[in-house]
């Protein structure tokens, strides 16, 4: 009987752990216009909600979620979650009971230091341009184990301004994403960013502390309940990118980082148009003994921080890698914060030193837009990875470079060229602009060893040079005759020209884009020099010992299929006389010289014509201005004294004499 009771108990307790919201481990909420052209007086919002809770108490039932929740999409139903409208209420039609905040379960990590059950909501409602709203939500203990906080009060709240911007556009509110526990070992200085990114391209973003002063705050509430400054001095916070600098002083628990993202319409602007929450917790460790020196990494496919885009309906797989440097390190976790829907395989390990791990995702049309997703990797010593985060744009394509072609392809040049050769292009099928990331390279290789010649990082160089569909790479190097070459482009080379800009893939493939270089040597002419009657050995141009390919290249020279071989002719010529026979004469072999044949491209005869036909054209212009100033003179003169009142009067005058007289 006492057992029963003692599980009855158990059983209260639980259920009261989850009515009260307990054990919250951070969030973010959002939000942004379906449409942001101004139509009529009210707008379609879509607000979105992300929480994390302590895997043992985020919902009942089950009280432990599994990956089959997420394949499932089982609903985290929290008691008392509910995001109400807090501030300036009566300028809006926010529901006043307030929205249900059950999420769906979008991820579930049970590392006994992550623990964590998270998920998301995206709720549309139908809104007055006159809104500007503090929205929030609030509930009670978050977690023990916080260095400030523990078991206290949360609060996270987000300002929403419907209100047309200055350009008389409908904002959209700063996104960002996160883990929901990022760990690094104590005692040891730690450069954290925080990825921020607005639909709003050309806004000002900036990054602060979240405050309970709720008086001079933006939200003009308290934003942060316990938590607020969680983590222990001596901080920084660089505004302008979200990076934090700080170090863990104490292992084995958790700190809790609240912060606000705001969007400003210019530098110059006093007040931010919203202001987006952010809040979760970070946890310090002691390395253990025996430990790698070397945290694991996440090495891609993707580089950190990517944006792509990708088709709804469609079945998205991705796949995540991560690297491990010393012999006995595995990966135990790989900690994520996914869309909803997104399926993530077991961790396996293909190679030494390489784990992956396969996500599986279709995006819905309810989830255009921006979706973030986190990772981060712990290995068998409790070594965390740095966080691996990417947007992916819902419902937009990322613009692809189109693979050249032999005439008139999409990249130039292709084919055969010249050493001095210094202007290369490709198109791409959208308009494209400079990524905002480094390492996003174009390099030139040794089509021979694959060695790389130079790389122009794109993220900065003025050798790219983005115009419309086309990039432009300017080159300051000469080629190597005979040579082959190859080029390679990096992740994001080509950026969109939507939102956070999505990314071209990568091209590793070495025939997409290859060119010749041209080799004087093979193409030369031997000359013998003889009295007459003479006797020329003539060394002919580069022929193919294979059917010629007769389409020209960008450069204007023809494609062989094969290498060139060389044949030698004797040609004898005789010169006639005008009587008698005549008779050859002995064959002398002279001095044999080499020189290359010219060859006169339109572009030459262009360049050959420009100052001739500059001469020309002034030449023309002195001449003729002189007439033109005469003619126009001469004209002018005339339709004056056509049209002079005192001229007409005078003629009709004399009209009417004539009349007179002729009556008479």
């Amino acid at each position: 009987m006492e057992q029963v009771l003692y599980l009855v108990l158990l059983i209260l307790f639980t259920l009261c752990s989850v009515s009260d919201g307990t054990h919250f481990r951070g969030g973010i909420i959002s939000w942004r216009p379906l449409n942001s052209t101004v139509q009529g007086t009210t707008t379609q919002i879509l607000l979105h909600q992300r929480y994390f809770w302590w895997r043992m108490y985020a919902g009942f039932p089950p009280p432990l979620c599994t990956e089959a929740d997420v394949v499932a999409g089982t609903p985290i139903t929290v008691g008392g979650a509910v995001l109400y409208c807090l501030q300036n209420c009566s300028s809006s039609n926010y529901p006043p009971g307030g929205i249900a905040a059950n999420m769906i379960t979008s991820d579930c990590d049970t590392n006994s230091l992550i623990e964590s059950w998270g998920g998301e909501l995206y709720t549309t409602l139908t809104m007055p341009l006159t809104t500007s709203i503090t929205i929030g939500y609030s509930g009670s203990q978050w977690l023990t184990a916080l260095y400030i906080g523990g078991s206290g009060s949360w609060s996270i709240v987000n300002r929403m301004n419907l209100a047309p911007r200055p350009d008389s556009y409908i904002n959209s509110s700063p996104v960002t994403t996160t883990l929901p526990v990022v760990m690094y070992p104590r005692g040891v200085p730690v450069v954290h960013i925080v990825q921020m990114a607005d639909n709003d391209a050309t806004d000002t973003l900036q990054c602060r502390w979240g405050t309970t002063n709720s008086g001079t705050n933006y939200n003009r509430n308290d934003e942060c309940a316990n938590v607020c400054m969680g983590i222990p001095s001596p901080y920084t916070l660089t505004g302008s990118n979200c990076t934090l600098t700080f170090t863990l002083p104490k292992a084995s628990i958790y700190y809790a980082c609240a912060l606000q993202i705001e969007d400003y319409y210019s530098t110059s602007s006093p007040y931010p148009m919203s202001s987006v929450p952010i809040q979760f917790l970070f946890y310090a460790y002691n390395i253990s003994a025996g430990a790698c020196a070397t945290a694991p990494s996440i090495i891609g496919v993707r580089p950190n921080r990517a944006c792509i885009g990708v088709p709804y309906n469609v079945q998205l797989n991705e796949t995540v890698e991560i690297q491990t440097y010393c012999p006995g390190q595995t990966i135990v976790d790989l900690v994520t914060s996914s869309p909803y829907g997104m399926q993530h395989s077991k961790i396996s390990n293909p190679s030494p030193g390489l784990w992956i791990m396969t996500l599986t995702w279709t995006p819905l049309a309810t989830q255009s837009g921006p979706q973030g997703f986190c990772a981060g990797a712990i290995d068998n010593s409790s070594l965390q990875s740095a966080p691996w985060c990417i947007t992916y744009l819902v419902g937009y394509d990322s613009p692809n470079l189109i693979r050249p072609t032999l005439v008139q392809g999409s990249a130039s040049p292709i084919g055969t060229v010249f050493s001095n050769q210094s202007l290369f292009s490709i198109q791409a099928t959208s308009a494209v602009g400079r990524p905002s990331l480094n390492n996003t390279n174009i390099c030139f290789h040794y089509d021979s060893t694959n060695a790389t010649v130079f790389c122009y990082d794109a993220g900065y160089s003025p050798n790219v040079i983005y115009t419309g569909y086309t990039i432009v790479i300017v080159t300051n190097y000469t080629w190597t005759p005979g040579q082959s070459y190859y080029v390679t482009l990096g992740d994001g080379f080509a950026s969109g020209s939507v939102f956070c800009h999505a990314e071209s893939l990568a091209i590793t493939d070495k025939t997409f884009w290859r060119f010749d270089i041209w080799n004087p040597a093979l193409s030369s002419t031997t000359t013998t020099t003889t009295t007459p009657p003479t006797t020329h050995t003539v060394t002919s141009l580069g022929t193919t010992t294979t059917s010629i390919n007769t389409a020209c290249t960008t450069s204007g020279i023809v494609v062989t299929s094969t290498n060139a071989s060389t044949t030698t002719t004797t040609v004898t010529t005789t010169t006639p006389t005008t009587a008698g026979p005549t008779t050859a004469g002995p064959t002398t072999t002279g001095a044999t010289t080499e020189s290359t044949i010219p060859v006169f491209y339109p572009l030459d005869f262009e360049n050959a014509c420009k100052q001739p036909v500059a001469i020309m054209s002034a030449i023309t212009i002195v001449f003729f201005m002189p007439v033109h100033a005469l003619a126009m003179y001469a004209a002018f003169t005339k339709f004056t004294n056509m049209y002079k009142p005192s001229n007409i009067a005078a003629k009709t005058r004399h009209k009417q004499r004539m009349q007179n007289i002729l009556r008479r």
